[in-house]
């Protein structure tokens, strides 16, 4: 599979690469990272929340499992379409099986923002290395922008209750995958399907190179923990703090919306 590609081409929509990062759960340091976030998610009896660039799902089964199945909903959230089959499969095996109702799935663009969500729906919002991905190109200037990055976060405010919180990773600068998959290599051999696990990791490192390729160029943003904090805070939040996570390849946010 070759991922060279013209700049207005985004593999994220692409069920191939979607399905390729399904597997991702296998590795040891996704598992490292899906724990800590876990840990500062801690959903409640009937909250709300938004799993954000949701893929497979793996942070929606983390808030119904940790909550019991008392949270009173899930909204997951992802540019791929591919991933509403992975939602609906994960619904099926989530005890107590939830309805449509309480664990959805919505495609949705979050570049261009959350307009489907009103203002203070949700409790929480959990997001697992994707808000790093939206991106926006201002014509007029000719290059990409971290317009787009700065809008989530806004919004992600914006449609929290007061006192709500944002739980998410982002990759740290320079990310080296070279690394993730050398930490992931015990999860080759606890799989029980082991060819299809590494032609998944190697489909992963192809679309990491691409990742790194465009985030080099300013499309896609791995920013300092600095930055993002700054950033947190121009958006209007407080309570922020972090931690290093996913074989140290990866940044862990918690924030709070004023109130």
């Amino acid at each position: 599979m070759s991922v060279s590609s013209p700049p207005d081409v985004n593999f994220w929509f692409d069920k191939r690469c979607a399905r390729a990062f399904w597997s991702q759960c296998e590795l040891p340091p996704y598992r490292e990272l899906l724990a800590h976030t876990t840990d500062w998610m801690a959903p409640t009896r009937g909250e709300r929340w938004l799993d954000l660039g949701c893929g497979s799902g793996q942070l929606t089964r983390a808030l119904w499992d940790h909550s019991e199945g008392q949270v009173a909903s899930v909204v997951a959230v992802d540019c791929a379409a591919a991933n509403d089959d992975a939602i609906a499969l994960l619904r099926k095996s989530l005890t107590p099986q939830p309805s449509p109702e309480r664990v959805s799935f919505q495609q949705v663009d979050f570049s261009h923002g959350l307009p489907a969500f009103a203002d203070g729906t949700f409790d929480g919002i959990v997001s697992g290395l994707s808000i790093q991905y939206a991106q926006h190109y201002n014509d007029a200037e000719g290059r990409w922008t971290t317009q787009a990055y700065d809008g989530i976060l806004a919004e992600a405010r914006r449609v929290l209750r007061p006192g709500g919180r944002f739980v998410f990773s982002v990759n740290v600068p320079d990310p080296g995958w070279l690394r993730v998959a050398f930490h992931g290599i015990p999860g080759f051999f606890r799989t029980t399907k082991p060819l299809k696990f590494f032609r998944n990791s190697m489909r992963m490192l192809r679309y990491g190179s691409w990742l790194k390729q465009e985030a080099a160029r300013g499309r896609f943003h791995y920013l300092p923990a600095d930055t993002i904090r700054a950033k947190l805070v121009a958006a209007g939040f407080e309570r922020i703090e972090h931690r290093v996570s996913y074989a140290r390849q990866a940044f862990l946010f918690r924030a709070y919306r004023p109130g």
